[in-house]
């Protein structure tokens, strides 16, 4: 089953996830957040650098959570993708997963909007391949249970400037890119949504 794109509250989805992963109710989702920054199980306080009062008052979340990496920025115009696989039911390890997800992602921006992004161990994500410092798809899954939530975010048509109270996963946030910022047509989204979707449910059969 693939939902598709809703502006929600952060938290919101937080309930969401946990609903499903008690059903193991398998679904893909895609969504928009009003303005988020999400930590990590491996947060560094140093990387969130203003205030939780600074936060409240530009009416800015801040959540906490289980799933994997460090600080990162949810906002209007990017795409937040949630798959919720049954790797148990699916005979999947949580590598074959991850690289049927990265892989899924990887070649629907190429098929898109004709751009290579690459992904990186030392700090899971995607990035430019002609200038790999520039993140444009930030990664972090969690699994339990043999039981996927959370995903990847992936910066198409937001401005960004959430990422500029944090410095993203540790890195600088001035290396966080988007396909508006890249001179591109955020317009094609829906043809993202689409390839991407065929593609990943293709290599998970």
């Amino acid at each position: 089953v693939t939902k598709k794109s809703l502006s929600v509250p952060y938290s919101r989805y937080d309930q969401i996830q946990s609903n499903l992963r008690k059903k193991r109710r398998e679904i893909l989702i895609f969504l928009e957040h009003t303005p988020t920054i999400t930590g990590g199980i491996n947060y560094n306080k140093n990387n969130l650098l203003v205030s939780e009062n600074f936060l409240e008052v530009n009416k800015i979340d801040l959540c906490y959570l289980k799933r994997g990496g460090d600080f990162t920025a949810h906002e209007s115009g990017q795409l937040v993708i949630y798959p919720h696989i049954d790797l148990k039911k699916r005979d999947l390890s949580i590598t074959d997963f991850l690289n049927i997800f990265m892989d899924s992602i990887r070649n629907s921006i190429k098929n898109t909007w004709e751009i290579e992004v690459v992904y990186k161990d030392s700090d899971p994500g995607l990035y430019l391949k002609n200038d790999p410092v520039k993140k444009i798809v930030s990664i972090g899954v969690y699994f339990k249970s043999y039981f996927t939530s959370f995903g990847a975010a992936f910066n198409i048509g937001n401005d960004l400037k959430t990422f500029s109270y944090i410095n993203p996963c540790g890195q600088k946030g001035e290396n966080i890119v988007s396909i508006e910022s890249l001179g591109l047509d955020t317009g094609r989204e829906s043809g993202f949504v689409e390839i991407f979707s065929k593609e990943f449910k293709k290599r998970l059969a």
